[in-house]
């Protein structure tokens, strides 16, 4: 099954999450994506910074988007586990997200996201986050 595209991604998680604000799907190749999350007021918590669940919500969508380019579009691949570490506060500006694939199996998928401020080349948070496949109908 061919992956996905980067753009054929970003209408893929528009369409099916439009609760949420989707990320711009700068790149996707099946081994490494890269996200842009521009920043929103509301992302802020009590002292100035971006909140967890923002930087927790980019890694997990930046993996997402690395399984659909390297398996196409499959809906039902759900997330299992994520540990993240924040390593710095983030100030209140956009977000890019690089996820990179450690192992593609045939049921699980696993890789790591290094979230960043788009000024700067220092990570705020380093992710590992595992798939689960569903089986190949």
């Amino acid at each position: 099954m061919a992956g996905m595209t980067a753009a054929q991604i970003e209408v893929f998680l528009g369409k099916e999450f439009p609760e949420v604000q989707t990320p711009k799907v700068q790149s996707a190749d099946g081994k490494h994506a890269e996200l842009l999350l521009e920043y929103r007021p509301h992302q802020l918590r009590p002292g100035g910074t971006l909140s967890g669940p923002t930087m927790m919500a980019l890694a997990d969508t930046a993996m997402y988007a690395l399984v659909l380019s390297a398996i196409g579009e499959v809906p039902l691949a759900v997330t299992t586990n994520l540990s993240i570490n924040f390593l710095r506060r983030p100030k209140p500006e956009a977000l890019i997200a690089e996820a990179t694939m450690l192992k593609l199996g045939r049921s699980l998928a696993v890789g790591e996201v290094s979230l960043r401020p788009a000024s700067s080349d220092e990570p705020c948070a380093h992710a590992v986050v595992t798939y689960a496949l569903p089986p190949a109908r």
